[in-house]
């Protein structure tokens, strides 16, 4: 017998006294008292934002606000800061983000290699959600914000968030706004770990550096 026989042999004997769902029956999101708390307290919108931006800071995020007018000239200082010569761009990127620049555009290509990847300075996209309670950021692959890898390879992210209508307060809200079929990528700050001696690490399997752009 199999390790996979095995175990779905446990779950047939652990629901062989469940009886077996009715035409009748409620469907599964009804059937199932949801009465948590779906969010912390209670804030009005620039109080929302506020504890967003406090929380991107404590996971050591750089975070900028900008209106929407000045959005193009905060990323050009951002990449000359670094001195970046090329960005990677999502296909669907809205090209005035990128018109106070002449850094090197890099299309998002899907025969790009993760070394073609790695000879990029940096990345910038869009997000699906911010999550104020918990600093994170959420991708769904749309256009505006490109494949996963692209933001996993470059050494820094430059995340645009639209506030405030991209920003939730729990991650309740953010759930009902997300596709589950599509490729979620949830972020908290640049990438780090920490080893047996808590000394922290960063830029292991993400860019070290994510800066991120309230854009009202």
């Amino acid at each position: 017998m199999s390790s996979r026989e095995r175990i779905l042999g446990r779950v047939r004997r652990a629901l062989a006294d469940v009886p077996a769902a009715r035409p009748d029956d409620p469907p599964y999101e009804q059937a199932i008292e949801r009465g948590y708390v779906r969010e912390h307290g209670e804030r009005n919108v620039e109080q929302t934002v506020d504890l967003l931006a406090e929380n991107l800071a404590e996971y050591r995020a750089i975070v900028h606000r900008c209106t929407a007018g000045e959005l193009a000239d905060v990323i050009a200082g951002l990449l000359a800061d670094r001195k970046a010569s090329s960005v990677l761009v999502p296909p669907g990127l809205d090209e005035t983000w990128l018109a106070g620049t002449d850094v090197t555009r890099v299309p998002d290509r899907a025969d790009s290699t993760p070394h073609d990847l790695d000879g990029v300075a940096g990345v910038v996209t869009a997000c699906a959600v911010a999550i104020a309670e918990t600093g994170t950021l959420v991708l769904d692959g749309s256009p505006d914000q490109g494949r996963r890898r692209i933001t996993l390879v470059p050494d820094h992210h430059i995340c645009v968030v639209r506030v405030p209508d991209q920003v939730v307060s729990s991650v309740p809200q953010a759930l009902e706004r997300l596709d589950p079929a599509r490729p979620l990528t949830w972020i908290s700050g640049p990438s780090a770990t920490s080893d047996i001696e808590l000394d922290r690490v960063e830029g292991v399997h993400g860019p070290r550096t994510l800066e991120v752009i309230l854009v009202t």
